[in-house]
């Protein structure tokens, strides 16, 4: 089995940081890399990118909404127009430093609210989505199962990728537990291990509620901003090697 490892990543702004970035890099497989709206700047997305080009890491846009102060959590009243703009304005940043160090962007997965908004909306996911297609018809989208955003990508002609969060609970209905809420964010290491190990045997994960949801996911994520998120990290790669699986970026997932 091969599977990938992904993180959010350069996700601070100017002097400040919120995660140990260049740990991260040494142990997934996959970036996702913030585009300056929600969090990021040039210099931030340039030396991300350039350490996941020596690292044979990854990378894909982590496009959210313009919110530093709210972190791209926050829902804002935002046009269908300036969001399908915004989209590509950020994923098109990014392509540009990547080429600039000799990578490629390979995939999107959206922050937040913004992911939030499209989910939110069948019309808005599908303008996201050929958005994405018109930049790149290689792009393979980021998507939790059964969203409107990846049925909108399909639509459109790209690539999914789904994805198993392994630091956020899950409800019944297959959603995730509003941050906020008790036991919306996981971040005790044994907790996480036992989430991924029961992910990685029989593609399922306990609910808030104690029940099993089954999960069809090919990449697991882990936030950079979660407590402990280093650790975790590692914590997740070694449950996936000691099930004699590979770790592989997403984009050769898709090939």
């Amino acid at each position: 089995m091969k599977i990938d490892l992904n993180s959010d990543m350069g996700e601070g702004f100017g002097r400040w940081s919120i995660a140990d970035d260049d740990g991260l890099m040494s142990v997934v497989s996959s970036a996702n890399v913030a585009c300056g709206f929600h969090a990021g700047d040039y210099a931030i997305m340039d030396r991300t990118v350039r350490a996941a080009k020596e690292r044979g890491v990854g990378i894909g846009a982590h496009p959210g909404l313009p919110d530093l102060i709210g972190f791209g959590r926050r829902t804002m009243a935002v046009s269908d127009a300036d969001m399908e703009a915004m989209l590509a304005y950020q994923v098109g940043a990014l392509q540009a430093v990547a080429a600039r160090h000799g990578h490629r962007v390979t995939h999107v997965s959206y922050h937040a609210a913004f992911g939030t908004m499209a989910n939110a909306d069948e019309g808005l996911a599908l303008r996201l989505a050929r958005t994405i297609a018109a930049l790149d018809r290689e792009l393979t989208v980021f998507s939790m199962p059964g969203q409107l955003t990846e049925r909108a990508a399909e639509k459109a002609g790209l690539r999914v990728l789904t994805l198993f969060l392994a630091d956020r609970a899950y409800t019944a209905a297959g959603t995730l537990v509003p941050r906020g809420q008790p036991g919306a964010v996981i971040h005790d290491l044994a907790d996480v291990r036992a989430r991924v190990r029961r992910f990685l045997e029989d593609g399922s994960v306990m609910t808030i509620d104690g029940s099993r949801l089954p999960v069809k996911a090919r990449s697991i994520l882990v936030h950079s901003d979660t407590p402990g998120s280093l650790d975790l990290a590692r914590a997740i790669r070694s449950e996936i090697e000691a099930t004699g699986a590979e770790l592989t970026p997403a984009h050769r997932l898709m090939d």
